[in-house]
């Protein structure tokens, strides 16, 4: 599961994208309403929910909202603010927030309200999703191989690895660009380098190799990167 974390005060932030990586989600983590709405025009079908601050810099929560439901997008929306008054929660809630969460706030009951939440999101993943013989779990984040006749069999992958090879499971004989791996894998970490695709690409090659996946993934030059589902 996908969350866009949109949440100027660096410690919360940091506590909120901890409790949610713990918890097997993958957290895209911005700081700037802006920012996060360059993301959600760009894509906003990766992500199963977002998280808004409610004052943030550049554009605020609440317009963030107005935007969304304006464009008739339903990507479910949780609202943190520290306004407590009724005027504010209505005023929340009529701009497209999904639901509100007063701060401080406890970890154990942002995580029950996200759940409500996916379940009603749009684009609620599915328990797996296989190619082939391929078999990528959600419930438990892992990979394996089912062959007829055979003992299932799990491949261990990083969680940078899990994360590209789901992208390109939802996306088998499609060419993938290094710039649509970029926004979708590494969008949101400010550590990025110009050559860590190569790099993540050659790993998970290798991995998939060891289990005699040579051929899954092909480079197309000048292109990108694409998965032969008849190779899984």
């Amino acid at each position: 599961m996908r969350v866009l974390l949109v949440e100027d005060e660096p410690d919360l932030g940091r506590a909120l994208e901890r409790t949610l990586k713990r918890e097997k989600y993958v957290v895209d983590w911005v700081m700037d309403g802006t920012q996060a709405w360059q993301f959600l025009e760009n894509d906003w079908t990766q992500y199963t929910v977002a998280i808004f601050d409610w004052l943030l810099p550049g554009t605020s929560g609440l317009e963030l909202c107005r935007r969304l439901r304006a464009a008739q997008n339903p990507l479910p929306v949780l609202m943190l603010t520290a306004k407590d008054r009724m005027e504010d929660r209505v005023m929340g809630l009529d701009a497209g927030a999904d639901d509100y969460l007063i701060k401080p706030f406890g970890m154990a009951e942002l995580l029950a309200r996200l759940r409500a939440l996916q379940r009603r999101s749009p684009h609620m993943q599915p328990p797996q999703l296989q190619v082939g013989s391929l078999i990528l779990d959600y419930s438990t984040s892992t990979v394996s191989i089912s062959i007829p006749g055979k003992y299932p069999e799990s491949i261990l992958l990083t969680a940078k690895e899990f994360q590209l090879l789901e992208y390109f499971m939802q996306h088998p004989n499609q060419i993938l660009s290094r710039d649509q791996i970029i926004s979708r894998i590494w969008q949101a970490e400010a550590d990025f380098n110009s050559n860590v695709v190569a790099a993540q690409m050659r790993l998970l090659r290798r991995k998939l190799a060891e289990y005699g996946y040579n051929n899954l993934i092909e480079t197309v030059y000048g292109m990108g990167y694409r998965l032969n589902p008849h190779e899984a």
